[in-house]
């Protein structure tokens, strides 16, 4: 009896213990711009209330005023017309801030090997990269790399979890690094 109220006491003090973080803390590319209604839900709360403090150059203000992401078809690395729209107004973006550089981040959905997934990945951020260099971004700005299928954003083996991982990510700061 004596460790069954000392086991919920304990229980308790660590439910207690937690917290939960405050929403201007979450990362820049999790609030990401998208093209799908539950995640533009979720970004849109977060994108109205960083709109304020969103620093010129920053990974914020290319989640908030552009958008950092692109989606992709199913085992497709071809750029959509929503697609090429968004890495537009990257690339607009990019010439107003000349020093900033950038990672465009490849990624798949579950299906198919882990090295397939990797190689989709890779196309899908070069894919990307060679229109922001077509449209005028220098190549040594711009860097790619591929996670596969090993950073998903969207929990879940169905198409509308599916959807979101297949993307391409644009994150401010790490080219060159």
């Amino acid at each position: 009896m004596r460790f069954n109220i000392l086991g919920v006491l304990v229980a308790v003090t660590l439910v207690a213990a937690c917290e939960t973080a405050p929403e201007d803390t979450m990362s820049a590319s999790s609030a990401g711009a998208s093209t799908t209604s539950s995640a533009s839900t979720t970004s849109s709360s977060s994108a109205s209330t960083s709109t304020m403090s969103a620093y010129p150059g920053s990974q914020e203000d290319l989640v908030v005023n552009v958008g950092d992401r692109v989606f992709f078809a199913f085992d497709r690395f071809d750029l959509d017309e929503v697609a090429r729209a968004t890495l537009e107004k990257q690339a607009a973006w990019l010439a107003k801030y000349p020093t900033v550089s950038v990672t465009v981040e490849g990624h798949a959905d579950e299906r198919g090997t882990r090295e397939y997934n990797l190689g989709l990945g890779e196309r899908r951020a070069n894919a990307a990269k060679d229109y922001l260099v077509a449209l005028g971004a220098s190549p040594a700005r711009v860097r790619t790399v591929s996670y596969g299928e090993e950073r998903p954003v969207a929990l879940g083996s169905n198409e509308a979890a599916w959807s979101q991982n297949r993307r391409s990510v644009t994150v401010v700061g790490s080219a060159g690094s």
